[in-house]
């Protein structure tokens, strides 16, 4: 199989050259992202996330030698107090590999 390619991770509209990527909002609402001019990062950063684990999860990676990222759920769903304040914590789990010999992670890489 091929690399994933962006339309695959980030939805059709997603495009790159030397200076930018854009990833369409609209693609981002099939994992709840509301689109407007005032998205936060945070909120972008986390649709960018769950939009990518619809496709590159542990199978696709298990069956794809080109694909080198799988993005699983974390531990189960937690609840922390920060500044007395109770908060719901979900953890996402990343992970990259990359053939041995490297003690860091460099994007280039993947």
């Amino acid at each position: 199989m091929a690399e994933p390619t962006l339309a695959q991770i980030f939805g059709a509209g997603a495009t790159q050259d030397a200076n930018t990527l854009t990833i369409q909002k609209s693609a981002l609402a099939t994992v709840g992202l509301t689109a407007s001019g005032n998205n936060t990062a945070e909120s972008l950063f986390v649709a960018l996330v769950l939009k990518a684990k619809d496709y590159l999860t542990a199978t696709a990676l298990e069956s794809n030698a080109d694909q080198n990222i799988s993005i699983a759920d974390g531990y189960v769903p937690s609840f922390i107090i920060r500044n007395n304040v109770t908060y719901r914590q979900d953890d996402i789990t990343v992970s990259m590999q990359k053939s041995a010999g490297s003690t860091t992670i460099d994007p280039d890489d993947y």
